[in-house]
């Protein structure tokens, strides 16, 4: 007599690991209710001075997006309970045979840290279009007269936005004066 291959603990088992590949996604959900919970907690327990407090508060903005994430969770696990699928993702236009372009890479972690470095005794905007500039030339731009009239207006543009308009100061360097 031969026994049967499957007994009656590995078909269950079979079973739920099927199903928990079929629903996935429910991992997602469960990331997204722990980083609501995590912001919320968060907020409702951070220390607000009542004179630093204006009409819309500090914790407003951190209990909109945990409510957020815990809706948003709620109805992806209902979809995907329901039978709702994400779809593979077909990538975008890359040959993935071809090797990375380490070159590009280089370039922008170089112009990057030469900002971080050159931010405060030059300033913002021309740390910024520095940045902006060096940025353009990393992914291929090379119009030499165009590019740096664009990376300087940018540049600027952003500092008085930032320090103008949104009260965020930006160090301005030899042009403190000046905006």
């Amino acid at each position: 007599m031969t026994t049967p291959t499957t007994d009656a603990t590995t078909a269950p088992a079979a079973e739920r690991r099927s199903w928990l590949r079929d629903h996935s996604e429910l991992g997602v959900c469960v990331l997204l209710l722990a980083l609501g919970v995590l912001v919320l907690t968060d907020a409702l327990t951070m220390d607000v001075d009542i004179a630093q407090r204006g009409p819309v508060g500090p914790t407003t903005v951190p209990i909109v997006v945990g409510g957020g994430l815990l809706v948003v969770a709620a109805l992806l696990a209902v979809d995907v309970l329901r039978g709702g699928r994400g779809q593979a993702e077909t990538g975008e236009d890359v040959d993935l045979s071809e090797p990375a372009d380490w070159r590009t890479v280089l370039l922008l972690t170089g112009v990057f840290l030469g900002t971080a470095v050159l931010i405060e005794p030059l300033g913002f905007p021309v740390a910024g279009a520095l940045l902006f500039w060096g940025a353009a030339y990393a992914l291929g731009s090379r119009s030499i007269d165009r590019d740096p009239l664009i990376a300087a207006v940018l540049s600027l543009v952003t500092y008085a936005v930032f320090n103008n308009l949104l009260g965020v100061p930006l160090p301005g360097g030899p042009l403190m004066g000046v905006l």
